[in-house]
């Protein structure tokens, strides 16, 4: 339980220690371990892709297949931005979008809403496509480009995975910590478009 609650005050923390997306690392990337790391050090992806997870196991009805909606459509998605990103890409409001997911998944983590299966996957991918497009512009004309894109995969799965076990294990008890870091996210997202605008 000690676990669960460092976790969570991590994450309430993270509006403290935000830094903006570009250049979080320098757009130094080599090879998976670096791309492993990458999300770790984007406060915002690390946030985006536990909250994730935290949502899901929250409302899941089930633990199987529920559970894995949205962290599986958030992923695929996520590739399939990188991918777009890495053939140069362009979409408009690319850091504008990566903050209202922030903001936008914070909500459903403190209101707990549940959706139907499909709906939670397509919501979370439309947000992980801008998530991904960011990742795939820093690592164009890498070489160590898809090691280091599998690198964030790994990452953004064990982030879904992080977010599932303090969710499930929140699910019967202490319902006020998940919402309080769901607030905290939703806040980081505010001042994310606070700073852009």
């Amino acid at each position: 339980m000690r676990f669960y609650r460092s976790a969570l005050a991590l994450l309430a923390a993270l509006p403290l220690v935000a830094s903006a997306h570009p250049g979080v690392d320098g757009g130094h990337h080599h090879g998976f371990v670096a791309g492993f790391f990458h999300p770790l050090t984007g406060a915002d992806h690390l946030a985006a892709m536990v909250a994730v997870g935290l949502w899901s196991a929250l409302t899941a009805r089930r633990a199987w297949p529920d559970l894995l909606w949205a962290p599986l459509g958030f992923s695929v998605m996520l590739l399939a931005g990188a991918v777009a990103g890495l053939g140069d890409v362009q979409l408009p409001a690319v850091e504008p979008m990566i903050a209202a997911s922030l903001l936008v998944l914070g909500l459903l983590v403190v209101t707990q809403r549940r959706l139907p299966a499909l709906a939670a996957a397509a919501l979370v991918g439309v947000f992980a496509v801008f998530h991904g497009i960011a990742h795939g512009q820093e690592l164009a004309g890498e070489s160590a480009a898809a090691m280091t894109l599998a690198g964030m995969l790994a990452a953004t799965v064990a982030l879904h995975g992080a977010g599932i076990a303090v969710g499930w294990s929140l699910r019967q008890s202490h319902r006020w910590l998940p919402r309080l870091a769901g607030a905290a996210v939703a806040m980081f997202g505010v001042a994310l478009l606070g700073g852009l605008a």
